[in-house]
């Protein structure tokens, strides 16, 4: 049974950082995609990161250069390290798992087969 747990999510003032953490059990990250989504209120889902199984990696265009994915295969983890977090970066993080093992990296939340509960990061200004 694959599972995805968040974690790392919380309260941060405008112009800090987080590390969310995505822990995958029943399935290895390794050699798979992986993404991270947000929804914030009112809004769609939406992608933020991600990356493929040969590590290319995708950002949207509002966090680049702010925020990093990356996975740590013998911890079986995936992270998204988010700096200069702004108002607008509130929102509910999902982890997303597409263990199809495909070579592209997925940017549409459908071409996702797993995901995480989800974890509350909130920006204050």
């Amino acid at each position: 049974q694959v599972q995805l747990v968040e974690s790392g999510g919380g309260l941060v003032q405008a112009g800090g950082s987080l590390r969310l953490s995505c822990a995958a059990s029943g399935h290895s990250v390794s050699r798979n995609a992986m993404g991270w989504f947000r929804q914030a209120p009112g809004k769609e889902r939406e992608v933020v990161a991600a990356i493929s199984r040969n590590d290319n990696t995708y950002y949207t265009d509002s966090v680049k250069g702010r925020i990093t994915i990356s996975r740590d295969n013998a911890k079986n983890t995936v992270y998204l390290q988010m700096n200069s977090l702004k108002n607008e970066n509130t929102a509910v993080y999902y982890c997303a798992a597409d263990f199809r093992g495909t070579y592209y990296v997925p940017k549409q939340g459908k071409s996702y087969d797993y995901w995480g509960q989800g974890t509350q990061v909130t920006v204050s200004s």
